[in-house]
C-alpha cells in the first residue's frame, strides 16, 4: 500500500480543486458552492517514479470546544458530524496532512481551530495557502498565516500557481522507508475488482457498501441526494480486494435543476463505464420505476457487465415476497442474462451472493473460445434449428470467429445477413451463451455478408 497524504480544511477552500491537479483526472466535484464535498474521495499520485495516495475529504467547521459547528454552509448542515468522522478516519491512515487555506479570504477561527486539530495529531503537517493567483500576490495573500507555525506554500489550484514546489513538498513529508514501494504497481492487483454502484436517489447505494465491507465509510442520510461526488472505496473482503464506486442518485435529466447535481449525474453515469462490474440498485419498495428502465436499457445497450439489486427487500411482507419476485422477473425478462439479487443492507440478506456473482460476471467477460470450437458449435446450432426462409432464400451460414472479449464479441459470416430474423438471432445468443457457459456476462452477436465459403482463412500446411 502506498503512503497516505489528506486535504483537510473548511468549505470552499478548493480542496476538490487540489485534489484534481494532483491525480491530474477530474474526478472530483468542483463548484463555487461551498460544501459540495461529503464524503472522502481517494486518488494515486503518480511524479518521476515516485507514488502516493491523496485523499480529499469534506469541509470541516470546529468550534471552541473542537466539535463540528453549526455555523457552516447549508449544503452541509445535518452531515457535519459524518464528515467530521471521515476526515478523522482518513487521519488515521495518514503519513502527513496538507491543511488547505483560501488566501483571498485570509485566516478566520474555523482555519485556527482545525490547525490546533492538525497539531495534536502528531503528523507532518503542511499548509497550503490556496488562490493566490500570482507572485505578486504572495506576500500579501501568505502573511498572516505564518502564524500558525506550519511549513507553508503559496498555491493556485485552479491556475496552477506553484504546484509542482507543492507536490514536492508533499513528497517530501513522506516517511523515507516507503521509497521502495514508490515503484508504480499493476492497478488491478492494488484495486482489485473495480465494482460501481448506480441507481435512483435514495435507493441505498451508500448503505450497501457499509453494509458489504461491514464500515461506515459513506455518509448515509433518508435525505435523497447525500452523496455528490463518485467515491472510491477500496477494501480487502475474505483476502481479495474489491474496490466499491459510489455513485450519486441519478433522477430523470428533465428534473435536474441543480448544476450540482447535473455533474454528479454525469459522473454517475461516466463511472459505470470505467468499472469491471456495476450493480443497479433499485428500491424495492417502490418496484422498476421507469428511471430504473431506462438505466437498465442504457446499461443493457452499453453491454455494460451488471447485475441488479433489490435493495430494501425486509420491508417487504413475507407473504407478499413470492409475487414480489415474479413482478420483478417479469419487468426485467427483456434483459434475460442479468442476474437479479433481492438483498437487505440493513439485515445483510442476500449480501454473501454479490462479489461472487460479481467475480463470475468479470471472469465471462474475458472468455476466449478457440475458432475451431467456434466453429464446429456453429455447425450443431444451425442443424439442429436452421434459420427461416425469407423471400424464398434461407440464409446460409459460412462460419464464425471471436473478434474481441470485454465483452466477449462473435461475428457471424453469412450469405445475406439481412434476411436474419430477431427471433433467430435470439436462438444464436442463447445458443452461444448455453455452449460457452456465459450465464450473465454481455455478449455482442455480429452479422456479416459473404458470398464464398472460400473467404473462411485457410490452415498453412507445415513445412517438412
Amino acid at each position: 500500500m502506498t503512503a497516505k497524504i489528506a486535504l483537510i480544511g473548511r468549505p470552499n477552500v478548493g480542496k476538490s480543486t487540489l485534489f484534481n491537479r494532483l491525480i491530474r483526472s477530474n474526478r472530483a466535484i468542483t463548484h463555487d458552492r461551498p460544501g459540495v464535498t461529503r464524503d472522502r474521495m481517494e486518488g494515486f499520485v503518480r511524479r518521476d517514479g515516485d507514488e502516493w495516495t491523496i485523499i480529499d475529504t469534506g469541509g470541516v467547521t470546529l468550534d471552541e470546544n473542537q466539535i463540528t459547528a453549526a455555523q457552516g454552509p447549508n449544503e452541509l448542515r445535518g452531515f457535519e458530524e459524518e464528515i467530521l468522522r471521515g476526515v478523522t478516519e482518513a487521519i488515521e491512515e495518514c503519513a502527513a496532512l496538507c491543511l488547505v487555506v483560501d488566501g483571498r479570504d485570509g485566516l478566520l477561527p474555523f482555519d485556527r481551530r482545525l490547525a490546533t486539530y492538525a497539531r495534536k495529531t502528531g503528523l507532518p503537517v503542511l499548509l497550503a495557502v490556496n488562490k493566490v493567483d500570482g507572485a505578486e500576490l504572495e506576500e500579501e495573500y501568505t502573511a498572516e498565516f505564518h502564524e500558525l507555525g506550519f511549513p507553508m506554500v503559496a498555491i493556485s489550484g485552479e491556475h496552477g500557481f506553484q504546484m509542482r514546489t507543492f507536490e514536492m513538498m508533499l513528497r517530501d513529508m513522506l516517511p523515507q522507508e516507503e521509497d521502495e514501494e514508490f515503484a508504480a504497481p499493476d492497478e488491478y492487483k492494488q484495486l482489485g475488482l473495480k465494482i460501481a454502484m448506480l441507481g435512483r436517489p435514495n435507493a441505498g447505494k451508500s448503505s450497501l457498501i457499509n453494509a458489504l465491507t461491514k464500515s461506515q465509510r459513506m455518509i448515509v442520510s433518508d435525505v435523497a441526494g447525500t452523496t455528490r461526488d463518485s467515491v472510491d472505496i477500496t477494501y480487502e473482503i475474505n483476502e481479495k480486494l474489491y474496490t466499491f464506486v459510489d455513485t450519486a442518485g441519478i433522477r430523470r435529466r428533465t428534473k435536474i435543476t441543480d448544476t450540482v447535481e447535473r455533474y454528479s449525474v454525469n459522473s454517475s453515469i461516466k463511472s459505470s463505464t470505467k468499472a469491471n462490474v456495476t450493480l443497479l440498485v433499485i428500491d424495492g419498495q417502490e418496484g422498476v420505476t421507469s428511471q430504473d428502465k431506462r438505466l437498465l436499457k442504457l446499461l443493457d445497450e452499453r453491454k455494460t457487465p451488471f447485475m441488479v439489486l433489490i435493495n430494501k427487500t425486509d420491508l417487504v411482507e413475507p407473504k407478499q415476497m413470492q409475487e414480489v419476485r415474479k413482478q420483478y422477473q417479469h419487468e426485467l425478462a427483456y434483459c434475460g442474462h442479468v442476474p437479479v439479487i433481492h438483498v437487505s443492507a440493513h439485515t445483510r440478506m442476500g449480501l454473501k451472493q454479490i462479489l461472487p456473482l460479481a467475480e463470475q460476471i468479470w471472469q465471462e467477460c474475458a472468455v476466449r473460445i478457440p475458432t475451431s470450437m467456434l466453429n464446429r458449435t456453429l455447425e450443431e446450432v444451425v442443424t439442429k434449428h436452421q434459420p427461416p426462409v425469407v423471400k424464398r432464400v434461407r440464409p446460409k451460414f459460412f462460419y464464425m470467429t471471436q473478434a474481441e472479449t470485454l465483452p466477449p464479441t462473435f461475428v457471424f459470416f453469412c450469405n445475406d445477413h439481412e434476411r436474419l430474423k430477431e427471433h433467430y438471432i435470439r436462438y444464436l445468443e442463447k445458443a452461444v451463451r448455453k455452449s460457452f457457459k456465459i450465464a450473465h456476462a454481455p455478449i455482442r452477436l455480429k452479422f456479416r455478408s459473404s458470398h464464398s465459403k472460400r473467404s473462411f482463412p485457410k490452415k498453412k500446411k507445415k513445412k517438412r
